[in-house]
């Protein structure tokens, strides 16, 4: 069920219909918050919400295509690891195999 839920940005409110929990829109409300500090008072005193808010969108989107690179080498490297064993598998039963056939 969607309920209205108001979050600040950047120094403004928004309000959004939202059937996501309050209390995670909030969290990440708070981070894009912390992202905004952390590009310094320079920053902030001299681009608009806006510029803010795209600088950090590009920052978050490059960690999420990084976590994405990650992820996939990840799973690649697991993928390979379990091909190696279950061949080492196959091997020992393939040789048990011949040793109780002999």
């Amino acid at each position: 069920m969607k309920r209205t839920v108001t979050l600040e940005i950047a120094g403004a409110r928004y309000r959004m219909a939202s059937d996501a929990d309050e209390e995670h829109l909030k969290k990440l409300a708070e981070l894009v918050n912390e992202r905004i500090e952390a590009l310094g008072p320079k920053a902030t005193r001299s681009a608009t919400p806006a510029q803010l808010l795209a600088v950090v969108a590009l920052g978050l989107a490059d960690e999420l295509v990084q976590s994405d690179a990650r992820r996939e080498d990840l799973e690649a490297s697991t993928r390979e690891a379990l091909s190696r064993a279950i061949a080492r598998i196959d091997r020992r039963l393939a040789v048990e195999g011949a040793r109780d056939d002999g």
